[in-house]
């Protein structure tokens, strides 16, 4: 009969009986290597977490101070050119402080006052009500213009006692004219950048209707997204032909002839975030303009990480707004687009306010 030495037994047994020890340790959830390798990746996570906050807390705090340089970059200019600066911009300090919704700037010339009238005989708010939609809603309405050729002259003059009666004009440093469109678009969301804090810069057409408290609420879906361009967005034919309306002359840039635009929102009414509203602000002496103003403003951002929202609740037609707000589904903005606006808008205004509009509560109830 063969036997095992007893030192060789002993042996065995304390092998077994630290594998039965680790065994244990496992099955209990101790193994201390594990617990270990467990909370550093908790201490890691919660580290990453933290250093992710503070760096969207200082990319805010960098966009608000590029925006202050910015501002107090244009009141220089202004006085090294001996330009004269406009009562907006002497508005306190403290008023910039306040947070907005939305700056929605109606693009109006000397000779629209008709189609003023019919802006606020429907859907502009009007006296105390406007001074109240500011207040309890953040929402900023404004007609926007610049200055004629003539500093000072009869048109300038007209539209100085407008604004007396109705205060209801952004006046801009910008010399009016169609083919300077783009020069004054980048000029609006400059200025209105730095005069209000808001979280979305809306330009619109004055032949175009719009429901106010529809277009806020769309737009604050969009809150969480820092830089953001929403609009009906498009991609037209390049015309290099000249003499034909929307000619690029720099239609050489855009590839071969036949060749389409870059997607861009249709300029009847966009809107854009704060921070693209800032980067215009700062770059916008670099910034090249081409021909039709909705084009150059989506060459600002072809190269920059931005959202680009589609709702084509913003281009309704004036026919097809009735039904769609007759079933449940307000239209942001309406117009024709064989006009480009509402054709004849100052006869049809009230009338597509009557079919389309979102009703005169709307502004209140909206949360």
């Amino acid at each position: 009969m063969w036997t095992v030495p007893e030192a060789e037994d002993k042996t065995i047994s304390r092998a077994m009986g630290v594998k039965d020890e680790r065994l244990k340790l496992i099955s209990e959830g101790c193994d201390p290597i594990r617990k270990d390798v467990k909370h550093e990746s908790k201490d890691i996570l919660n580290e990453v977490s933290r250093t992710h906050n503070a760096i969207q807390t200082l990319d805010k705090t960098i966009s608000n101070l590029e925006m202050e340089l910015a501002a107090t970059r244009a009141v220089q200019e202004s006085i090294i050119n001996g330009s004269p600066i406009s009562d907006e911009l002497k508005i306190p300090e403290t008023n910039g402080k306040r947070k907005y919704l939305m700056v929605v700037g109606i693009n109006t010339a000397f000779s629209s006052r008709k189609r003023r009238d019919s802006v606020r005989a429907t859907w502009m708010p009007q006296g105390e009500e406007r001074k109240k939609l500011e207040e309890e809603k953040g929402i900023i309405m404004r007609f926007v213009i610049g200055h004629s050729a003539t500093s000072g002259g009869i048109l300038d003059r007209a539209i100085e006692a407008e604004d007396r009666k109705h205060g209801d004009f952004l006046r801009l440093e910008h010399v009016e004219g169609y083919l300077e469109l783009s020069a004054k678009t980048k000029t609006y969301f400059a200025t209105a950048a730095a005069l209000w804090d808001a979280d979305f810069y809306v330009k619109v057409d004055d032949d175009v209707h719009v429901n106010i408290a529809t277009l806020g609420a769309t737009l604050a879906r969009h809150r969480t997204k820092p830089r953001v361009y929403i609009g009906c967005m498009k991609s037209g034919p390049v015309l290099a032909q000249k003499g034909v309306r929307y000619h690029e002359p720099e239609h050489w840039k855009f590839g071969e002839e036949g060749n389409k635009y870059f997607r861009h929102a249709t300029g009847q009414l966009y809107a854009i975030s704060r921070d693209l509203a800032s980067y215009i602000s700062i770059n916008q002496h670099v910034l090249h303009k081409y021909a039709n103003e909705d084009v150059s403003l989506g060459s600002w951002f072809i190269g920059l990480d931005v959202d680009h929202i589609d709702d084509r609740s913003l281009c309704c037609g004036t026919t097809d707004c009735e039904w769609k707000a007759q079933a449940g589904s307000v239209c942001v903005a309406s117009f024709d687009w064989t006009c480009s606006g509402i054709c004849k808008s100052v006869e049809r205004m009230k009338d597509v306010h009557r079919r389309c509009g979102e009703g005169k509560n709307a502004l209140w109830t909206e949360a």
